[in-house]
């Protein structure tokens, strides 16, 4: 059974840092494309960043791109996403979401994936 299991959210203050991280169980993932999402309240899911099954590309919304930084540990079948400089509008739930089928691209799009895991809470106060 597939399973992702995402850690690191909490509150944080403005131009404060946080890592994520989103570890997979079930399976090895060490060739499937892994990716971040977001959702604030009231507004629908959105791309956040994705990566390659070896982590050699990478991609990102424009929204967070010199800020987030995403990476992936495949001994440890986890991947991280690195926020910096903080602002309340990226306050939502973040979610991260594997694509199952070997040697794919990173795509940006929900369909992309196949499982997501619960979420983790992402709080910025000004």
């Amino acid at each position: 059974q597939v399973q992702l299991v995402e850690s690191g959210g909490g509150l944080v203050q403005a131009g404060g840092s946080l890592r994520l991280s989103c570890a997979a169980s079930g399976r090895s993932f060490s060739s499937y494309p892994m990716g971040w999402f977001r959702q604030a309240p009231g507004k629908e899911r959105e791309f956040v960043a994705a990566i390659t099954w070896r982590g050699g590309s990478t991609r990102y919304a424009d929204s967070v791109k010199g800020r987030f930084t995403i990476s992936r540990d495949n001994r440890k079948n986890t991947i991280y996403l690195q926020m910096n400089s903080l602002e309340p509008r990226v306050t939502a739930v973040y979610y991260c979401a594997v694509r199952s089928t070997s040697w794919s691209p990173a795509g940006r799009g929900m369909r992309d994936y196949d499982y997501w895991g619960q979420g983790t809470q992402v709080t910025v106060s000004s």
